[in-house]
């Protein structure tokens, strides 16, 4: 028994059992330094950034303390986005797998109200969501937070970054005084030490190393002249050829234009910011996630609680002021053992944030021109795999693996051939190979999946 091992906890075996089978093999840093103190019920502070493993961290804690007998919200996840509070929702369900009866309800905009009033109304133990949805709930008095023993803040930084500051103090006053409260946020600001004194009671605070280490990320600067910024990102994509990247842009103008011209210039591209509609977030991160778009274009807040596996290249369009944010930029890639590399452009006015980007990771940049990128006209990029959507969702009882059935044995498809299945309430999406779609197509003109017709198109 070692001191990263979740059997060193005092948590129960079936409960290791489970984390075993879901690859909790052992603990991360944030878990190893955080976990024994929320075990003992301690508030907490954790500066820890995205890929840490802190989901677990407050999950294996608040799942101690839910009593399945009593129907009401014991704990509340306060999330800054909808996909992120989705995510935080979906490892939660995991991780209780291992305890009976535990209820989970996501409470978040851009979804029926009706639908999640019925979900507590049925008792729920659970609550993830968005400030401004949880709020809604309260002013109505659909949702009631008297037996909260645990409340978590995740992303907390975000949270105020997006003005939620009113928001968030109104919900925590509705919450016991003798709860829990676990904080966690990737940058630590003057506006999270004074909310910290307010609402936690003697936290203990634990931080996670944030630099990344060359070996694991490999990052380089290029310095270019502003009107050559668009020809550069293209030298950029000619020169490493990454299959999968991530391009951070400050604007939403700028993140349209940018897909614009990656798609010119044949390199699949999807934009995302905040004046998509809900259904084409989903739609956007659906595809990238699943692997049928490579490229995604996006600003820090609606990057932000992005869970992407493999992702080999993250790329600075233009670099931010706040070196932390350019550090919680590039550790999307590396992760779970992966090498992974960050490319950042600047102009020699923006030289300025290459050297606070030196000093905050203690370690001299590595640097060149936009000139010594390898040019290759014919290069293009193109996704392995394509989108269908379904018109059946979880509110018709439809589950991964009655489609992933439907395909593999009616419509004649290897599981190769198939790749990440997502269920929403009312529609579902499957990532299928290139080459199966009009076989895929072809068969949900007439094929059924659990003895109903479902329409199907491709997500372009």
């Amino acid at each position: 028994m070692t001191s990263n091992s979740f059997s060193s906890l005092p948590i129960s075996s079936a409960f290791v059992a489970n984390l075993d089978s879901l690859g909790y093999k052992k603990m991360t840093a944030i878990q190893a330094q955080g976990l024994p103190h929320v075990l003992q019920g301690k508030d907490l502070i954790a500066k820890a950034k995205t890929g840490s493993g802190k989901t677990a961290t407050f999950g294996i804690g608040l799942l101690q303390k839910i009593n399945p007998r009593f129907f009401g919200v014991q704990a509340l996840v306060l999330c800054p986005t909808r996909e992120l509070a989705d995510q935080v929702g979906k490892e939660l369900r995991k991780l209780a797998r291992s305890t009976p009866n535990i209820k989970l309800v996501l409470l978040c905009g851009g979804k029926p109200f009706a639908a999640q009033k019925g979900s507590l109304e049925h008792g729920a133990h659970i609550a993830v969501g968005t400030p401004g949805r949880i709020q809604d709930h309260l002013t109505r008095g659909t949702l009631i937070l008297t037996g909260v023993n645990t409340l978590v803040l995740d992303e907390a930084d975000r949270m105020l970054d997006m003005g939620f500051l009113d928001v968030i103090t109104e919900i925590i006053a509705e919450t016991p005084k003798a709860r829990q409260t676990l904080l966690f946020s990737a940058t630590y600001p003057d506006l999270i030490t004074k909310m910290c004194r307010t609402i936690l009671q003697e936290p203990v605070t634990v931080s996670v190393e944030a630099e990344h280490h060359d070996t694991v990320i490999e990052q380089t600067f290029y310095q270019v002249k502003n009107q050559q910024r668009k020809n550069a990102l293209l030298g950029l994509f000619e020169h490493y050829q990454p299959e999968t990247a991530l391009v951070f842009c400050h604007t939403k103008i700028q993140c349209d234009e940018v897909a614009r011209y990656l798609q010119e210039h044949q390199i699949e591209a999807l934009a995302i910011h905040g004046d998509l509609e809900q259904r084409e977030r989903d739609q956007v991160l659906v595809r990238f996630t699943n692997h049928s778009c490579p490229v995604l274009v996006a600003t820090d807040l609606a990057a932000r609680g992005l869970d992407i596996k493999s992702l080999q290249a993250v790329i600075n369009f233009e670099l931010p002021h706040d070196p932390e944010i350019y550090v919680h930029r590039i550790g999307r890639t590396g992760r779970a053992g992966e090498t992974g590399i960050a490319l950042s452009l600047f102009t020699e006015q923006e030289h300025l944030r290459v050297k606070a980007i030196e000093t905050f990771q203690n370690k001299p940049s590595r640097c060149d021109t936009g000139e010594s990128l390898q040019p290759n006209p014919g290069f293009t990029l193109q996704a392995p795999m394509v989108t269908i959507q379904l018109d059946s969702g979880r509110k018709n009882k439809i589950r991964p693996g009655d489609l992933l059935g439907a395909l593999t044995g009616d419509a004649g498809l290897s599981g190769s051939q198939i790749g990440k299945i997502d269920i929403f309430d009312i529609s579902s999406y499957v990532a299928v190979e290139r080459s199966a779609l009009s076989q895929v197509l072809k068969y949900f003109t007439n094929g059924k999946v659990k003895g109903r017709s479902v329409r199907a198109r491709k997500i372009i």
